[in-house]
């Protein structure tokens, strides 16, 4: 994102470059996937099918009954007078099927892909045609979910924020924008997870993310043994890039915001462009804090434009937050993301406040150079930030505010992740 230097204007694009554009994204369709469709798709048998629940999983074992019923044929499969696991198949889609769903498959060893979920505590996959079951002659290898170390017993947790660059699919989504912007690259993908590896967070803030799905497979594939929850809420951006989060400590409520509307900087009616999105987080042993994921708008269309909005925002923001502190002023809470503005700018100020509910800033405690998180050239500058309410802030760990530097080169995104550690034992 641009910061306040940046000046961009809206040029029309000629024909001859509108071809040129047109046949990149066609060649980009033909192209290999940046995550292959089978890739990190955990095989298990179904008596393990509890351990990939609200995953895409290849689940398999043996039909050994049929249960009919008036708008929906089961299949289950495995041991026991229910099995270990069910396969619903509607009527509506038997023709998507190449013989009598009721008869093909029982007795059949077979293979399901799809979505797990759960029907009165079974594990089950819905299947719309018969491309989504594969009978087999033997049983498949398994491929078990990545065994997750557990977490060493801390007071201290590390959060994070990073926008990542465009977490896209190759997938035109026709309810947004998003063909306007590329997959993003394998390279740049394993750049991003080497670099999120390398912050070890407990909760790490992200921006630019297109989807919860897409998300989930990068976890899925890049991230699979560090124990992540995806927590995602679409947002209002037309592209689709959204502000999300991904937690190894349990989650309690989230709330967004994303309906709200207020006034900007002028006086006229907004909503917030992406979303403010408040993630409540329940670390064992400790009192909960909640996180607030912002990614307000950028100078994209030029600065004119965007800071009345990026203002209207952030007043948006100190108003929510004075409400929760004035009743609460023990709140610990963390606000934390890509602000696309300075820490001298109107915005930014206007975020952290003054008096009693100000919040703490901890970028000014690290070297002039270190305090750069928009890694662009000629733009590089200091406006992703994680800020602490006063009870928060007194739980900082003091010299463990870090920004790593990088690029896009060598760490596949234009921003540089925050970092700070806080103390939660009571």
């Amino acid at each position: 994102m641009l910061t306040q230097n940046a000046r961009c204007t809206r040029r029309v694009i000629p024909a001859a470059l509108v071809a040129v554009f047109a046949l990149a994204s066609a060649a980009c369709l033909l192209a290999k996937p940046p995550i292959a469709p089978d890739e990190g798709i955990p095989c298990v048998p179904a008596a393990d099918a509890h351990s990939v629940i609200d995953r895409v999983a290849d689940v398999f074992g043996r039909v050994t009954s049929v249960d009919p019923k008036r708008s929906l044929v089961v299949l289950r499969v495995g041991e026991g007078t229910d099995g270990a696991f069910s396969i619903v198949i509607y009527r509506d889609k038997f023709d998507n099927f190449d013989g009598d769903v009721e008869k093909m498959y029982l007795g059949k060893l077979v293979k399901v892909h799809g979505t797990v979920s759960t029907y009165a505590g079974t594990p089950q996959i819905y299947a719309t045609s018969s491309k989504q079951i594969e009978i087999l002659s033997g049983p498949p290898t398994v491929i078990p979910v990545p065994k997750v170390a557990p977490r060493p017993k801390s007071s201290e947790i590390t959060v994070a924020a990073y926008n990542i660059l465009n977490l896209f699919d190759d997938v035109d989504d026709p309810y947004r924008n998003d063909d306007s912007t590329p997959p993003k690259p394998r390279k740049q993908l394993e750049e991003v997870a080497k670099q999120i590896r390398a912050i070890n967070a407990d909760v790490l803030a992200l921006e630019e993310v297109e989807s919860r799905g897409y998300l989930q497979r990068f976890v899925d594939v890049f991230l699979p043994d560090m124990g992540y929850e995806v927590v995602h809420v679409e947002s209002n951006d037309v592209r689709g890039i959204d502000a999300c989060m991904l937690s190894r400590l349990p989650i309690g409520r989230v709330i967004s915001h994303r309906h709200l509307t207020f006034p900007d900087a002028n006086g006229k009616p907004m909503r917030f462009n992406r979303d403010l999105l408040r993630v409540e987080v329940r670390p064992p042993d400790a009192a909960s804090f909640e996180m607030w994921l912002l990614h307000l708008k950028s100078n994209y269309d030029g600065r004119a434009y965007a800071e009345p909005l990026r203002l209207g925002e952030a007043r948006e923001v100190r108003k929510l937050l004075d409400d929760v502190l004035n009743k609460d002023p023990s709140a610990r809470i963390l606000v934390c993301g890509d602000f696309n503005d300075t820490r001298d700018s109107r915005s930014v100020k206007a975020i952290i406040g003054t008096g009693t509910n100000a919040l703490t800033a901890f970028s000014d405690n690290i070297p002039k150079a270190m305090q750069i998180s928009y890694n662009k050239e000629p733009y590089r500058s200091l406006i992703d930030f994680i800020l602490a309410s006063p009870s928060m802030a007194g739980r900082f760990v003091k010299g463990s505010y870090q920004i790593p530097q990088g690029s896009v080169a060598t760490t596949g995104s234009d921003h540089n992740p925050v970092i700070a550690k806080f103390r939660m034992g009571d």
